[in-house]
């Protein structure tokens, strides 16, 4: 390198794994129009991924898959998210950031929210701020309900509108398959399907008693939104009912309000044949075998 070039900071990759809700019960309905959950989170090895490039003006690229449903590049989380960091921290150093989008859009799987995260991630350390700096969570919630979850992606049960956290939660690996129609399911209209009064609270199960959950307590769980996403798009009860009736599969339910449908499986060689079943006899389907539980990453 000549003594009059200019190094050029490495870009830094990011994994914005996926999310899935393996129980997802609607507590009631705030006055403020907002809805009270309580969902067990866990975290896929299949999502999008996000490189940054420190220095510069703030900047996102978005390519992928899946780019042309993400919508406009001005409304994307990651630049919300950068924009939250920024007005708490005097001075921040920005960049470009290069987002592929690999997962299906309004689906269930906080895609847009673990992007958001991933990008505070990358953002703390091109910044040398520690990952539980206060103001990364407060950013993090400020950019969305699902956010904070997806700050530290690992097992987790979550309540209020989201931003009630347990600590980390010991679960098995689970191997899965996520299976998407593709058809958009908006969050709001799903929430608003359920017909609740502002002020109105439901019958709820009790939450899990220790930090270790087992498959039984899982199976015991619930989506409470499986039935108005199936009113609003009646094609995810026909993707349940084809992942129960695949070998190995010992659960299936929606993720999060849909129409992203998960199957648990005995085996990683049983989920995988299972979506060997589906591509073929599915193509239209996105499709993804998968491991739940631990720490997320993406593929």
């Amino acid at each position: 390198m000549s003594s009059g070039s200019r190094a050029v900071p490495a870009a830094r990759a990011e994994k914005a794994p996926a999310k899935v809700n393996l129980t997802l019960q609607v507590l009631g309905r705030r006055a403020d129009g907002y809805h009270d959950i309580e969902s067990v989170v866990v975290f896929a090895d299949v999502g999008d991924e996000l490189t940054f490039e420190p220095g510069g003006a703030l900047a996102l690229t978005v390519g992928g898959p899946t780019a042309s449903a993400a919508g406009a590049t001005a409304d994307n989380l990651v630049l919300k998210a950068a924009r939250a960091l920024a007005q708490r921290m005097e001075g921040l150093k920005l960049g470009r950031f290069v987002l592929s989008k690999r997962l299906p859009v309004a689906a269930g799987l906080g895609g847009g929210s673990s992007d958001a995260a991933a990008a505070l991630r990358l953002l703390a350390r091109a910044n040398q701020v520690a990952l539980d700096d206060a103001r990364l969570m407060q950013a993090a919630r400020a950019s969305g309900a699902d956010v904070p979850v997806c700050l530290d992606p690992r097992p987790r049960l979550m309540r209020g509108i989201g931003d009630v956290l347990s600590d980390p939660l010991d679960l098995p690996k689970l191997p899965a398959l996520l299976v998407n129609p593709g058809v958009v399911v908006p969050t709001r209209e799903v929430f608003a399907a359920l017909r609740l009064a502002p002020g109105a609270r439901t019958q709820a199960g009790a939450p899990p008693a220790a930090a270790k959950l087992s498959m039984d307590e899982i199976a015991r769980g619930r989506n409470d939104l499986e039935g108005p996403a199936i009113e609003l798009q009646p094609v995810i009860a026909d993707v349940l009912a084809v992942l129960r009736n695949l070998p190995g599969c010992g659960l299936a339910r929606m993720s999060g309000s849909g129409a992203t449908c998960f199957g648990l499986f005995d085996s990683s060689a049983t989920a995988d044949a299972a979506a060997r079943t589906l591509r073929v006899g599915y193509p239209e389907w996105w499709v993804r075998p998968t491991v739940l539980g631990g720490e997320g990453s993406a593929s």
